[in-house]
């Protein structure tokens, strides 16, 4: 079976984001550190989450 992953790039300004998706076991890293680390408040971790959650794919995926 082949590995899908998704990779996507987005600018706002002079910031650019790029993420890539791959299938896993749900871990969240944003510039190498995990997701509580780089987002404290709840606020912020739950709204990155939402989209994975909507999608039945929390858990499923690796977002990097």
């Amino acid at each position: 079976m082949a590995t899908t992953q998704k990779i996507t790039t987005g600018r706002r300004k002079v910031s650019v984001a790029r993420v890539r998706v791959v299938p896993g076991t749900g871990t969240i890293t944003v510039n190498g550190r995990s997701l509580d680390e780089y987002f404290g408040r709840e606020t912020s971790q739950m709204i990155l989450v939402e989209p994975l959650k909507l999608v039945d794919q929390l858990g499923k995926m690796d977002v990097l």
